[in-house]
Formats: C-alpha cells, structure tokens, sequence
C-alpha cells in the first residue's frame, strides 16, 4: 500500500520486533533491577528475590519466536542469554575446594516440623563447630539440647533462636530486631561471643519476619526491611572485628531490603543455594555472613522434616 505522501508502497516492520522488545527489557532487568522502584507493592525487591529465575525467560522467548519464524526475535536472544551469564554463569561453575578453619551451619528447623528427631540427627551428621536454629518452640527445644549436647557442649537460647558450639560461649544477650508494630514478646535476635583458637568472634543469629503477597500489599516486605536495618545497626555498633552472621533473613541477597546487611558483610555467593521451600527451593533466604572473616563456601544439606533446607558454610577466621 502507498505511505499517504510519496505514493511508494510502505516498509513492512520486521516480524517478531515485540519478541525482541522483550528479550532487550529481560536483560536490561537482570543486570539492572535496581530500575524497578518499591514504591508500589516492593516490585522491585520482589523482582530481585527471584532475579536468577529470569533466565527462564530466553527459552521461552526462543519458543515464541520459532513459532512466529522470527530471525529478529531469535537473534535478539543473544541479549539476555549473555547478560545472564554474565551476572550468575559464575554460579554454575564447579565449587572451589573447601578451605576455611570454621564449620558453621544455619537451619529454620521449622515450626511444623513433623519430625525434629530426625532433623536433630541430620545435624549432628553435618559435623559442624557452631550450629544456629530457628524457629526453637520450648516443646522442640529439649530435642535439639539432647541431640547436639554431646558434640556441641556450650548453647545460648534466646526467644526461638539458638546457638551450639563446640568452643566456649560469653556475653550472650538479645539483639531487639522487632518491627515497631511487634509486641515485646517477639524475640529473634541474638548475639554472643565465640571463644575461637584463633580469638574471639561475635556471633549473631537472626531471624527476620517473614514476608507475604497480598493483593493488596503485593510484597509485603516492610516488617522484614525494618528489622533488617535494626540487625544492620546491630552488627555496625559491634566492638569485636570479627563477626559471623547467621539466620533466616527472609530475603535474598540480591534483595535491596536487606542491603543494611549486604552492605557491611561478605556472603559466599559460589552456586545457587536455594534453601526454601524446600519441597522444590526457589531462593536462598538462609545465609552466613561474616565482616573480617572470608566466607570460602557455602551449600545446602539434603532436606530435613522443614520447610527449609540447611544451609553449612566454610569460613577462614
């Protein structure tokens, strides 16, 4: 048909320029979520919770743009399959060997567990120097102090978090992390110190709120974010150099929510380690994190009676 003004026959637009459009925004996404903002419903952190599943989103497109027959859309692929790559191909590479002086291990053991026995002796396997809990009901308590006593002499407990260790424990208090809507009740936060062969470490074990999506509030991470900052001002504050963070963060962290923690602490980040749910895991909400200690490795553990997978790390004091 002629274009209305030189009386030629008008350019037809190439097929599938939707496909590609959409191939150059997955991305612009993967390498830059920071551009979604939080200001409606937190899409941004909840983008970011779930950043590494974006890659599913090349083969889906290669799909479409087979079915459209597209040259365009399928070349637009080469985009978001190197951004991808890019930003978590490291992941997938095969882990270093594991170096380090200090086991530690992070499990939400779960409220609903239907069988803490069980998971009580999966963790005593694991061998690990310092084994953090959550999620510690004082029906459920007794299991564990019976379990790990005999490896793991010296315990500090406090609300539903808990702390073993094979090496002397001191100083051990609660660190208040609740929300400001939360009664006095609600204790998650606790900090002691370690007494190591190689000097004193602050440990801190941290449970943070978890997060529902609502209709209405879409991801609703507010009480999690606040309590995060708290944990974060927490460990700023902390007098001893060395300190080993571990908990269920409720978060990511590619997560901007829990960049109080992000900011100040390193984090093994070598493969994946989805830890919940732990039926089919989508992300790493469990972590170990340190300041003045180098996390070498971390990965998680077959699946005990929770809803979360165990997450044990090397870490070189």
């Amino acid at each position: 048909m002629p274009d209305g003004t030189s009386g030629k026959p008008a350019k037809p637009r190439p097929r599938g320029w939707v496909l590609a459009s959409a191939g150059v925004l997955v991305a612009v996404l993967s390498a830059f979520p920071a551009v979604v903002p939080n200001a409606v419903g937190n899409l941004g952190s909840l983008l970011e919770t779930f950043l590494p599943w974006t890659g599913l989103a090349a083969p889906v497109l290669l799909g479409l743009a087979l079915l459209r027959r597209s040259v365009l859309a399928a070349v637009s692929l080469v985009l978001p399959v190197a951004v991808w790559i890019a930003v978590f191909g490291g992941r997938l590479l095969p882990a270093a060997p594991s170096a380090g002086d200090l086991t530690v291990l992070q499990h939400n053991v779960g409220e609903e567990n239907p069988d803490h026995e069980g998971t009580a002796s999966s963790l005593v396997r694991a061998g690990a120097d310092l084994v953090a809990l959550e999620e510690l009901t004082p029906d459920v308590l007794p299991v564990y102090e019976k379990a790990l006593a005999s490896g793991h002499p010296h315990r500090a407990v406090t609300g539903t978090v808990g702390l073993w260790s094979r090496y002397p424990l001191a100083d051990s208090r609660p660190v208040d992390i609740r929300p400001a809507d939360v009664g006095p009740g609600w204790n998650r936060g606790l900090r002691v110190t370690a007494r190591m062969p190689h000097g004193d470490v602050a440990v801190y074990v941290a449970h943070l709120p978890s997060i529902r999506i609502r209709p209405t509030d879409g991801f609703g991470s507010g009480r999690r974010d606040e309590s995060a900052a708290k944990l974060g001002a927490a460990v700023a504050s902390e007098t001893l150099d060395r300190v080993v963070l571990l908990g269920d963060l409720n978060g990511t962290l590619d997560d901007r929510g829990l960049a109080p923690l992000t900011s100040r602490m390193a984090s093994a980040r070598e493969r994946f380690g989805f830890s919940w749910p732990a039926v089919f895991p989508l992300a790493r909400i469990d972590h170990v994190m340190t300041r003045t200690a180098i996390p070498v490795a971390a990965w998680t553990l077959p699946a005990t009676g929770s809803d979360h997978l165990p997450l044990i790390a090397r870490v070189d004091l």
